[in-house]
């Protein structure tokens, strides 16, 4: 389970939404390689970290990095990638979350 104070969020509700994505399937939080702290989006990240967010590197993409908002369950970005729900919950994931997969994994 995530220690709540390395999950932060503008706005976010107990499953991960957040101020700027906040519809059904936003149940997922990045965790950032720069911080070691998830956040519901790169949105989240500019506006409570004091540093620029660093995407999480390819050769440890078998690591826990995304946090699934609904059984609060960490995937690796290899498991998340590769899912369109979650596997331990089957909670679904936005599938418009990969068109800014470039901010949060070196790719």
């Amino acid at each position: 389970m995530v220690n709540s104070a390395n999950l932060r969020g503008v706005q976010m509700d107990d499953q991960t939404r957040c101020a700027h994505y906040h519809q059904l399937r936003d149940v997922i939080a990045l965790k950032h390689y720069c911080c070691d702290t998830y956040y519901p989006c790169h949105l989240c990240h500019a506006e409570l970290a004091d540093h620029r967010a660093q995407p999480w590197p390819a050769d440890r993409f078998d690591q826990p990095a995304v946090l699934c908002g609904v059984c609060q369950r960490e995937l690796s970005v290899n498991e998340y990638r590769a899912a369109s729900s979650c596997p331990h919950c089957q909670a679904l994931f936005n599938p418009g979350c990969s068109a800014h997969a470039h901010l949060y994994f070196e790719l």
